[in-house]
């Protein structure tokens, strides 16, 4: 059913995969499908960053790279994991990187949310609505408590 199955990772937020990934991981299992991780540095913290020296901004992409990989090569039981890490604005390339390894499921985990009509951040949310291919979010099981 899903060949391909990405799964958007914020680096400083282990909260935006920790449900996220598991369930990925289990549905690659299920479908024998590929899976890759994906973390998008922000335009702003690059403009912030370069300004200063294009060396900071080349070691702020090396690290997270490999941040990425780290977490990538944690993962057990589904092959190699792609991992890829671009610079842009937060949910365009998400669908950019979906569409170039051509992802036909993206999953990503819902936060706790302040209010309890709000499920998703906004970046998430556009993701749902702008995605070529399936969306599946995996809510905080907590999320009813608030």
């Amino acid at each position: 059913m899903y060949r391909s199955i990405l799964v958007p990772v914020d680096l400083d937020q282990p909260s935006s995969w920790e449900k996220a990934l598991p369930t990925a991981v289990a549905l690659a299992k299920s479908f024998g499908a590929s899976l890759s991780l994906a973390s998008v540095v922000p335009e702003r913290a690059v403009m912030f960053e370069s300004q200063w020296s294009p060396i900071a901004y080349r070691e702020m992409m090396e690290t997270a790279r490999a941040r990425l990989g780290s977490l990538a090569a944690t993962v057990e039981g589904v092959g190699e994991v792609g991992h890829h890490v671009e610079c842009g604005g937060i949910y365009a390339t998400i669908l950019s990187i979906g569409e170039l390894i051509g992802a036909d499921l993206i999953i990503l985990s819902s936060h706790r949310p302040a209010m309890r009509d709000y499920l998703l951040g906004a970046n998430a949310s556009r993701v749902v609505r702008h995605a070529k291919c399936s969306v599946f979010v995996v809510r905080d099981s907590h999320a009813d408590d608030a």
